[in-house]
């Protein structure tokens, strides 16, 4: 006696499963900016409209793409920076060994990096409000 096969594919949800369907209709206009909406977010229209409908989760939107790409120029950018710092501060130490290094080189270098040091919080800061935002 056969086995009765399996069924192919994913197993059906118990839970959780979306039976009802909306229709909604809208001017062309209205249609235009619910495609630009989408197009910037990145979403599928309908995570757009039930995201935006039923305030799940919150309501920034943001193409997770170009969230990315920008994250990780920020990055490289903050790589670059902070070689820098270790080029200039080699630079110094070796100004210092000579006994070249002067007095206003290294409090300009101190007031540049406490700056430094205070924008890269802010910018911490800003990311994690920017990620809570988007949970």
């Amino acid at each position: 006696m056969d086995k009765p096969r399996k069924k192919a594919g994913r197993p059906p949800m118990l839970t959780g499963k979306r039976t009802r369907i909306i229709k909604a209709k809208l001017t062309d206009d209205e249609f235009k900016a619910l495609l630009d909406i989408q197009k910037t977010s990145g979403m599928n229209r309908m995570e757009l409209i039930r995201k935006r409908v039923l305030g799940a989760g919150s309501t920034v939107t943001v193409n997770v793409k170009e969230l990315l790409g920008a994250l990780d120029a920020v990055g490289a950018e903050l790589g670059r920076a902070g070689n820098n710092i270790n080029q200039l501060a080699r630079h110094a130490n070796v100004l210092n060994r000579q006994g070249k290094l002067s007095s206003d080189v290294t409090t300009d270098f101190n007031t540049l990096f406490t700056d430094y040091i205070r924008i890269q919080r802010e910018l911490e800061k800003t990311l994690r409000q920017l990620l809570r935002a988007m949970k």
